[in-house]
C-alpha cells in the first residue's frame, strides 16, 4: 500500500468523463493505492464509497518525463542574469553591466545561458573585467560545458584563466558546482518553486544528473516535503565505489524516498559539446581539431562492465559521432544494454547499432533548433545527421526525451514540439524536417512507453483541455495542462478541476 507524506494511505478515486488520446469515448478512470485498477465506460454508475472528479471530457495521458535533467542548476539559473538572448560577447558583457547595480557586491554575480558558439567576436577577460571592474563575475554558457570569468573570480576562486577568460569542461564543471554552493534551505526553496512549474506541465518524474552525491540530496528534499513527481537520481563515476558499498543499484527505492526516489543511471561524459567545439568528431573542425575524449575507450569499457556487475544502467554522454562510436563499441564489448545522453552526432553507419545493442537514446528535441547554426557551421554538409531522431527511431533505437535543463527549458511540451515540427514559430522554416517524429512517437518517447493509460500502470497522469494528437501546433507547442497526478494525488490541480 501507498501513503502520502503524513503516512495516510492514498484514497481511492475516480477521474470521470475523460478522453485518450484520438479517441472520442467517454471512460471513467478508477484509482485504487496509486495505481490504475479499472478503465470503465462513463455512463457506469460509480461506487458510493468512492469519490468522484468530473473531468468534463478532457484529454488523459499517462504523465510526462524529462529523462535528462540538471535539477538544480535548473532551479538556479531561474535566478541568476539570463544571457540567452545576447548575439554577441559584447552584448553579453553588456547585460552584466545594466544588472550589476541591483547586484550584492560581496558575492559573485553569476549569468547563464551565453552561447559563444554562433557569435561573431570572442569573450575576452578584459572585456568582461571592464564592465565589472573588482566584482567578482562567472558566467556560464547555455550548455553548461564553459565559464567565462572576469579577473577578480578567477582570483576569488584560485583558478588560472588565459585572455580568453574560458574554463572548458571539467574545470568548468567545478567551478559551476562551486558557484552553487548555497545554504541548502535557499536551494531547496527554489527547486520547489522549479518543481511546482513542471508539475504544472503535466511532469510526473525527472531523471536527475546534477554532478554530486544526488541520492542524499533528494532525501534531504523529500524530508523536507518535496512531493512534486518522481526522480532517478543519477551517480557519477566519481561515486561509484561508494554507491556500489552502499548496496545501491539502478532503480533501487532507497529508505526515506516515499516512493518517490529511486537510484538513476550511471552517468558518464565521454565527450565535450557543440557550443564549446569540444564533442569528439571523426571530422575536424573549421578551426582545426576534433574536440575532446575526456574518457579513454579503456576507461570506458571498465566502468560499463562494473555497471554490469553491479546492477547499474550505464548513461553515456556523447555527442560528436567519434564519442558515439566509441560508445557504441564498449557498449558491444561489454555485452550491456543502457542509454547514450544526447546522440546529437552519429555516422551513418552507426544507427543500426543502437536496435541492435538494445539501446535507448536520450535526446533532448529542442537542442536541434536551439543549435542549429553552430551545427551548420561546425558540421556543414553532414547535418542530416544531426539530432537525428527518426533514423534513431527507425533503427530500432528506443527514444527518451528530455530538456537537459538548464539547457532547455523544463517543458515536455516545448521538447516534443521541437521533435515533431523541428521548427519554431520565428519565420524560419523546419531543419531537416525528414528527421522529425509524429505526435504519437513524441507521446511514447516522453512517457517511457506507454503513450495511452492502461489497467495496472501507475496513477501518473496528466490531464489536458485539448487532444494533442489534433490541436494545432502553437497549441500543441503550449499544451494547456489542466491537472497533474502522481500515484492518484494531485500535484498540479487547475482552477477548472
Amino acid at each position: 500500500m501507498l501513503f502520502d507524506q503524513e503516512g495516510h494511505p492514498l484514497p481511492d478515486i475516480i477521474l470521470a468523463s475523460v478522453r485518450q488520446p484520438g479517441d472520442p469515448a467517454l471512460l471513467n478512470i478508477h484509482i485504487s493505492d496509486g495505481a490504475v485498477t479499472r478503465l470503465s465506460p462513463a455512463g457506469e454508475r460509480p461506487p458510493a464509497d468512492v469519490p468522484v472528479i468530473d473531468l468534463d471530457g478532457r484529454h488523459v495521458i499517462p504523465g510526462l518525463w524529462d529523462e535528462h535533467v540538471h535539477m538544480t542548476q535548473w532551479a538556479l539559473a531561474a535566478n541568476r542574469i539570463d544571457l540567452s538572448l545576447a548575439a554577441s560577447a559584447r552584448e553579453a558583457a553588456g547585460v552584466v553591466r545594466a544588472r550589476l547595480a541591483d547586484a550584492d557586491r560581496s558575492l559573485t554575480v553569476v549569468g547563464v545561458g551565453f552561447r559563444d558558439a554562433v557569435w561573431e567576436d570572442v569573450p575576452s577577460r578584459e572585456m568582461l573585467d571592464d564592465v565589472t571592474h573588482r566584482v567578482p563575475t562567472a558566467l556560464i554558457s547555455h550548455d553548461l560545458h564553459c565559464v567565462w570569468l572576469n579577473s577578480a573570480a578567477a582570483s576569488r576562486y584560485g583558478v588560472e584563466v588565459d585572455a580568453g577568460g574560458l574554463l572548458r569542461e571539467d574545470a568548468a564543471f567545478a567551478l559551476t558546482r562551486e558557484l552553487g554552493r548555497l545554504p541548502d534551505e535557499v536551494v531547496d526553496s527554489w527547486v520547489r518553486t522549479a518543481s511546482r512549474e513542471a508539475a504544472a506541465r503535466g511532469i510526473v518524474g525527472v531523471v536527475d544528473f546534477e554532478m554530486t552525491w544526488n541520492r542524499d540530496v533528494w532525501l534531504r528534499r523529500v524530508a523536507g516535503g518535496f512531493d512534486s513527481f518522481r526522480i532517478d537520481a543519477g551517480v557519477y563515476p566519481d561515486d561509484l565505489a561508494r554507491a556500489v558499498a552502499a548496496g545501491m543499484r539502478t532503480g533501487q527505492e532507497p529508505d526515506g524516498g516515499a516512493g518517490l526516489l529511486r537510484v538513476g543511471p550511471l552517468k558518464v561524459l565521454i565527450d565535450g559539446s557543440l557550443n564549446t567545439r569540444t564533442a569528439y568528431c571523426v571530422d575536424p573542425y573549421p578551426h582545426g581539431g576534433h574536440g575532446m575524449l575526456t574518457v579513454s575507450e579503456a576507461e570506458l569499457l571498465a566502468l560499463l562492465v562494473t555497471a554490469r556487475e553491479s546492477g547499474f544502467v550505464p548513461a553515456v554522454h556523447a555527442i560528436g559521432d567519434g564519442a558515439n562510436q566509441v560508445a557504441l563499441d564498449a557498449f558491444a564489448a561489454a555485452g550491456i544494454p543502457g542509454r547514450i545522453e544526447h546522440a546529437q552526432f552519429v555516422r551513418h553507419e552507426d544507427f543500426a547499432r543502437f536496435g541492435e545493442l538494445g539501446l535507448t537514446a536520450s535526446v533532448q528535441p529542442a537542442h536541434a533548433l536551439d543549435d542549429r547554426d553552430a551545427a551548420e557551421a561546425n558540421w556543414s554538409g553532414r547535418t542530416d545527421r544531426a539530432f537525428p531522431l527518426r533514423s534513431l527511431l527507425e533503427a530500432g533505437a528506443v527514444l527518451a526525451l528530455g530538456s537537459d535543463a538548464p539547457v532547455a527549458v523544463l517543458d515536455p511540451w516545448v521538447a516534443m514540439s521541437a521533435a515533431t515540427t523541428r521548427s519554431r514559430v520565428d519565420g524560419r522554416g523546419p531543419w531537416h524536417p525528414e528527421q522529425a517524429l509524429t505526435r504519437r512517437e513524441a507521446l511514447m518517447a516522453s512517457t517511457r512507453g506507454r503513450g495511452l493509460i492502461r489497467v495496472g500502470d501507475p496513477a501518473d497522469i496528466a490531464v489536458l483541455d485539448a487532444d494533442p494528437l489534433s490541436v494545432p501546433d502553437e497549441v500543441f507547442a503550449g499544451m494547456p495542462v489542466a491537472a497533474t497526478l502522481v500515484a492518484g494525488r494531485f500535484t498540479h490541480r487547475g482552477s477548472g478541476v
